[in-house]
């Protein structure tokens, strides 16, 4: 072997000079934490999706109501338990205005002559149905955006207080979580309406009280594991005071937790609004929310399932559209994932 290689003609080599100095170059672009995070978001096509379709619902929920001129809490009679009928769409068959009367498919807009189109129909006192369901959305949504700033300004707040200084601050300030979540969160409901007018007043303070404690106990976790490692040591020795620790050092490390702690958040109090809605101690009528929808659709549903299918349609979506958002997030954020 050793005579073969040294038959080898020296013409079948070429040198090869490689510059030391771009010896240790990185070729690929460098990407902030946010910026690898996104590159990978995108890359989860069930996440992008939901961020679309979310985007659409919002925007539904803020043009919806004045889209098709009718009053979502105006009342008529004569227009009531109309079934869906859209224009153009009726041509092919569907949402076009027939409904069922004693057993016989019946024109009910021309029965009653009724000259008006109600996208989505109208419930027993002749409301439009497409407006109170965008209505209802906003205030579904109103209620899970308040949870979602109730969690990030409270719960990280407190969580991060009582993890950094720990010692008797942290058992005292556990202590009262330990007392808090001890009581159910539909007890707190059931005080607050009882002292004062049930509604989304209620429905708030109730979520203030007990819905921040599920985020503070994840970011006291979190900071618990960070606050003694080198990088916070080495900023304690520099002389660096304790809220510059907290908010230069430490949050940013468990800011992608609290992202994905907030994204499951949103979708739990939607849900949670809509329960107490449903079983009528949430908003009263003529209030709507997916929740009040909901359950006047439950009512007629064996005939008239068009009041309930729209709202039952809205509140799915917008739950599994939060809940891919959380889960592509979660995949996103975790260093472990990277490719």
């Amino acid at each position: 072997m050793k005579k073969d290689l040294e038959q080898l003609p020296q013409d079948q080599f070429e040198r090869i000079e490689i510059d030391s100095s771009h010896a240790e170059r990185i070729e690929k672009p460098s990407l902030s934490f946010w910026q690898d995070a996104w590159l990978r978001l995108r890359k989860n096509k069930a996440a992008i999706v939901s961020m679309i379709v979310l985007v659409l619902l919002v925007i539904m929920a803020l043009v919806g109501p004045h889209l098709n001129g009718h009053d979502g809490a105006e009342q008529n009679l004569r227009h009531a338990n109309l079934p869906p009928k859209m224009p153009g769409i009726e041509k092919l068959g569907i949402m076009d205005g027939v409904g069922n009367l004693s057993g016989n498919k019946v024109d009910l807009y021309a029965m009653k002559k009724v000259d008006e189109y109600y996208w989505f129909g109208t419930d027993g006192l002749g409301r439009d149905l497409f407006t109170r369901l965008w209505e209802g959305t906003q205030i579904s949504l109103l209620i899970a955006f308040v949870a979602a700033l109730i969690d990030l300004v409270i719960g990280v707040l407190y969580g991060g207080i009582s993890g950094y200084f720990g010692g008797r601050t942290d058992d005292i300030m556990q202590r009262i979580v330990e007392i808090l979540i001890g009581i159910p969160t539909l007890i707190v409901v059931i005080l607050m309406i009882m002292l004062m007018e049930p509604g989304i007043g209620a429905i708030i303070i109730a979520i203030s009280i007990t819905g921040w404690i599920g985020m503070s106990r994840i970011v006291r976790a979190q900071i618990l594991k960070f606050k003694n490692q080198e990088f916070v040591l080495a900023a304690r020795t520099l002389g660096t005071n304790d809220s510059r620790i907290i908010g230069k050092h430490l949050m940013p490390n468990v800011l992608g937790i609290i992202v994905i702690n907030t994204m499951f958040t949103i979708p739990n109090a939607i849900f949670f609004e809509a329960f107490l809605s449903f079983i009528g101690i949430g908003l009263q009528p003529p209030a709507a929310s997916l929740g009040t929808l909901i359950n006047d659709g439950y009512k007629v549903m064996e005939f008239q399932p068009y009041v309930l299918l729209f709202p039952s349609i809205v509140i799915s979506v917008l739950m599994i559209a939060f809940n891919l958002i959380g889960d592509g997030l979660r995949d996103a954020l975790d260093p472990k994932m990277k490719d």
